[in-house]
């Protein structure tokens, strides 16, 4: 296996990096979460290393969990309450052992949209 896991995180509607932004990876099995790793995005928006390195990189369905209400309210958003958007899941599948998923984050207070990027 040589693929690998990366994210990054874009604020649209400041138009900049989405820097500071809590993450957590899980894995899914049979409908269960186990974590696998926490990360916070740099100044970039990316975290620093791979999410998955090519050891840790298998095939199956995973969530990353963006904690964007708590980034929003740290860069004086006004948000409702309760936010229309606190935590942001996306589900995905990785079914190449040997290719390098991307999946980033383009979050506003009111919509997000997310790709498998490159």
């Amino acid at each position: 296996m040589s693929g690998y896991l990366t994210t990054h995180v874009l604020d649209t509607a400041a138009g900049c990096p989405g820097e500071g932004i809590d993450l957590v990876l899980y894995k899914v099995n049979d409908g269960q979460l186990s974590e696998l790793k926490r990360a916070t995005t740099n100044d970039d928006g990316r975290v620093d290393s791979p999410i998955l390195s090519v050891d840790e990189f298998a095939v199956g369905t995973y969530e990353l969990h963006f904690f964007a209400g708590d980034y929003f309210r740290r860069s004086g958003t006004a948000l409702a309450d309760p936010a229309f958007l606190d935590e942001v899941v996306i589900r995905f599948g990785i079914a190449d052992a040997d290719a390098h998923y991307h999946v980033p984050l383009l979050i506003s207070p009111y919509s997000y949209s997310t790709y498998r990027g490159s």
